[in-house]
């Protein structure tokens, strides 16, 4: 078993090593045939001719050389249009963006002539040793019981070098996807066939992404299972975020654009969907006629209707542990980084700070959005709403929900998107903590304090600090994984929807099974 374990790792460094080597593999020709079929009137009109002189028929090594000359020469075509005043004349569209399909469809490269044997050799191996890698543990993890051994003297899990060089490889795959699109079309070209059973659209940057982080929740999901196969609760859990996933944020939207349908993932919600409220969404909504009209009332009622009463009666979990694929991330491939996530009162303090502060910052966004779409005034109070919009999904959507949400994965664990950064997060963790019958109660005459509870919290709470007092775990960052009831030896620890009544305790520490006997800390300070 080991033996087989040490080849699936040599396949996925292979896999890996060969998906990396396509970002760099060629050649690329764009023709005048490609230009006419991606450029509008206007663009041709401004770039046809410079770059049917400086690109047409020329030979490049690698994306990253012709998606810079072609964003390049756009550029500086659109200086000269601003300088000249011609503002009728001016491009609006993002550079990058521009140069993508024009570089995928002038790729020579073994990606688009043997799609499907660059496919096996790169994601294929990988998806092959993942799985050699993990399946071998339903024998070697032994006797059950969920299994954490040598968590931190490995060093992808130990917040140490390995970690950061996986960190940052990661960082850098999030930076291409969503500033440098150009630079991997050939990634792109890899999964241009499923886009094109699935949707009848050639892929893009945003159909990678999805299809990839499908796989590798599917693939991360079997260690799950694997790992926590004596527990029936997060066997169901991992099953329910693969699954909403794999259909509601992956197949369903790609299947309704194959019918000329507005693309939707009927699972995501305000204010996490951010741009629900756009006028180019509210309008494309409106203009689809009943299909249209039941989304726009499908989106809104989650935000009103289910939100509150879902958490009412089961807290955020239904939502942050069960159905976000965000969180669905964090638990499958991130769960072996768990354990680094801070538990000092300094990140408890810049935590509630930090995602109430972007929760309001979605609020601002989208209330001067609405004011924008319903007036027409673009400008409010001195701020532009367009601006606005831009800054947020650079800041909040781009940068933070993926750059340092999932990069920061091996370094300060895998819920630091959801933790301290997700506005649907802080709503619900709003409700959860002053309307809602959810709660973790906990038996402090059992516990043993061997801080297990606390070590793999995702979220960073002191569990362990609630269970020596026998109080009840009300917080509103808690998305009840239930990772801490699991790996309690004593049972100290139980998941409950109960009466609000007493929901809320303070109770003094306790010294053995009989809560008459105990010790009030405040009397002997």
């Amino acid at each position: 078993m080991k033996r087989l374990k040490h080849i699936s790792s040599l396949l996925i460094f292979l896999g890996l090593f060969w998906f990396n080597a396509l970002l760099f593999t060629g050649p690329f020709v764009v023709d005048a045939e490609i230009l006419d079929k991606h450029l509008s009137e206007q663009q041709k009109e401004n770039l046809g001719d410079i770059l049917a002189e400086d690109v047409v028929g020329m030979e490049f090594t690698t994306s990253v050389q012709l998606g810079n000359a072609i964003t390049d020469i756009y550029k500086k075509r659109n200086e000269a249009l601003k300088k000249a005043e011609l503002w009728d004349k001016v491009m609006y569209q993002d550079p990058q963006s521009f140069a993508f399909p024009i570089v995928k469809d002038a790729s020579q490269s073994h990606a688009k002539s043997y799609p499907a044997m660059a496919f096996l050799l790169s994601i294929g191996l990988m998806i092959i040793g993942g799985l050699g890698y993990i399946v071998p543990n339903i024998k070697l993890l032994g006797y059950k019981g969920i299994k954490n051994n040598h968590i931190y003297h490995q060093g992808l899990t130990s917040g140490k070098v390995s970690g950061i060089i996986l960190g940052s490889y990661l960082i850098l795959f999030y930076i291409l996807l969503y500033w440098f699109p150009a630079y991997i079309v050939n990634w792109v070209l890899l999964v241009d066939p499923f886009s094109l059973a699935i949707s009848g659209n050639p892929a893009s940057q945003w159909f990678l992404y999805g299809f990839m982080y499908c796989l590798v929740m599917a693939v991360m999901g079997v260690r799950m299972a694997i790992k926590y196969r004596h527990n029936k609760y997060q066997l169901i859990r991992t099953g329910s975020v693969v699954f909403f996933q794999i259909s509601f944020a992956f197949l369903i939207p790609e299947i309704l654009v194959r019918f000329n349908k507005p693309y939707m993932d009927f699972k995501n919600i305000w204010p996490l969907d951010y741009d629900f409220f756009f006028g180019w969404n509210l309008d494309q909504l409106v203009a689809e006629g009943t299909l249209g009209l039941f989304m726009l009332i499908w989106g809104i009622a989650l935000v009103v209707v289910a939100v509150p009463v879902f958490t009412y009666f089961y807290g955020k979990r239904w939502y942050c542990s069960w159905v976000c694929g965000c969180g669905g991330l964090a638990e499958t491939a991130g769960d072996p980084f768990r354990q680094l996530s801070d538990k000092s009162l300094k990140a408890w303090k810049i935590e509630r700070y930090s995602i109430h502060g972007v929760l309001v910052f979605a609020i601002i966004m989208t209330g001067l959005t609405l004011y924008t779409y319903f007036s027409g005034s673009s400008t409010v109070l001195g701020l532009n709403t367009y601006d606005v919009q831009k800054s947020y999904g650079f800041l909040i959507g781009s940068a933070f929900a993926g750059v340092v949400g999932t990069g920061f994965y091996p370094m300060m664990g895998n819920r630091v998107w959801c933790r301290f950064g997700c506005p649907l997060a802080a709503y619900l963790g709003l409700v959860q903590r002053f309307k809602s019958r959810f709660r973790i109660t906990t038996n402090g005459g059992q516990c043993i304090s061997c801080g297990n509870c606390s070590t793999y919290c995702e979220m960073g709470i002191d569990v362990r600090w609630y269970a020596q007092r026998g109080q009840n775990i009300v917080r509103s960052s808690c998305v009840g994984c239930g990772v801490c009831s699991a790996v309690c030896p004593r049972g100290v620890l139980k998941l409950e929807n109960g009466p609000e009544k007493g929901r809320v305790n303070n109770n003094p520490i306790i010294i053995g099974n009989d809560k008459t006997v105990t010790l009030d800390l405040k009397e002997n300070l």
